[in-house]
């Protein structure tokens, strides 16, 4: 494998910032931080868990009301494979995410998804951003709460 170039690290290192501030975003339901980590035309996926599929804005708002009922997220991305390409790159993140809802006795129900982030994306004027994105669970430890509806 060749040595990467002053560009590649650079490129890796961008990404790898935009994958925590994506998570950072969710965690936080900061969905403003959100609107910076995709391009305005990105189709996202969450079909596999449960989720929709869709352009950006149209996930944005599913987000706001799946995640709602969640007062504790935690999202842990590793393990990523990065292809770059010039302008553009293809990149393969685990993640792991423990989530807490709260049961009507005030107690937290915990549960957590293990995935992946299958996402393609393109360099910017503003950075590097998500242009598709497509998860694939890969399991959960805990069960979903009695009586969750996940919005569609």
């Amino acid at each position: 494998m060749a040595p990467l170039s002053l560009q590649q690290v650079s490129d890796r290192i961008e990404i790898n910032d935009l994958l925590i501030r994506y998570t950072t975003a969710i965690d936080q339901k900061d969905y403003a931080l959100l609107d910076g980590c995709f391009t305005p035309d990105a189709h996202l996926d969450y079909t596999s868990a449960g989720g929709i599929a869709g352009d950006y804005p149209k996930v944005r708002t599913w987000l706001e009301k799946a995640l709602a009922p969640f007062p504790m997220t935690v999202h842990y991305v590793t393990n990523s494979v990065v292809e770059l390409e010039g302008d553009t790159a293809r990149a393969r993140t685990a993640v792991l995410n423990p989530m807490g809802f709260a049961a009507e006795d005030g107690s937290l129900q915990t549960f957590t998804v293990g995935a992946y982030y299958n996402d393609r994306l393109a360099r910017t004027p503003d950075g590097w951003r998500i242009c598709e994105r497509i998860e694939e669970s890969k399991y959960m430890d805990g069960n979903l709460p009695a009586g969750l509806k996940i919005p569609s």
